[in-house]
């Protein structure tokens, strides 16, 4: 009887060690979404048909994630990327605007879920209305990609300050390296 105590004991303890991080991973679940810890490891947090307008914040350990039938317009720029283990996305039945915002989800879902492209439709702009996601050309969403912020080595007086200084570093090596050559021997 005192052999199977600690026995017991041991397998208790290998539990609560398992349950550990599902515990804490269910705690920073986003309001108003609910969360339930999955066999392999993550979470499911499911956000379906809450009215949201803008992404809440996400737990690390979310592998599902379920988005569908809310009023989502666009997705941040690396909003998925703190979130490794995420395999299954959800972000059907939202009025998204296919322009430039919506970039990264199209990118995000082209690398991880491709099908998932031709069941995402947009609600506006009106050249995109009603069309998948995945069938958008460059043209339909706009020149994203190429418009480049504005640089100082794109400014004119920097870039001709930065010329000026290169050509006098030049020609004081060359004169450095000319003298080196012409001085008198003795």
């Amino acid at each position: 009887m005192t052999t199977g105590l600690p026995a017991c004991w041991m397998t208790t303890w290998r539990l609560l060690l398992l349950l550990w991080p599902v515990t804490t991973a269910t705690q920073d679940c986003p309001r108003p979404c609910t969360c339930q810890a999955l066999e392999t490891m993550g979470l499911k947090v499911n956000c379906e048909g809450q009215g949201l307008t803008a992404l809440p914040v996400l737990p690390a350990h979310t592998r599902q994630l379920l988005l569908a039938n809310n009023s989502l317009r666009s997705v941040p720029p690396g909003a998925f990327d703190h979130m490794p283990q995420l395999w299954n996305l959800d972000v059907t039945h939202n009025p998204w605007h296919c322009d430039c915002s919506l970039t990264y989800l199209r990118l995000w879902l082209q690398d991880h879920m491709p099908e998932a492209l031709l069941h995402v439709y947009c609600a506006s702009p009106e050249l995109a209305t009603r069309s998948p996601l995945g069938q958008l050309t460059g043209y339909e969403l706009g020149s994203c990609g190429w418009k480049l912020p504005p640089s100082w080595a794109y400014s004119g007086i920097w870039w001709d300050v930065a010329l000026v200084a290169v050509t006098v570093l030049g020609l004081v090596l060359l004169v450095g390296l000319l003298n080196t050559f012409t001085e008198p021997r003795n």
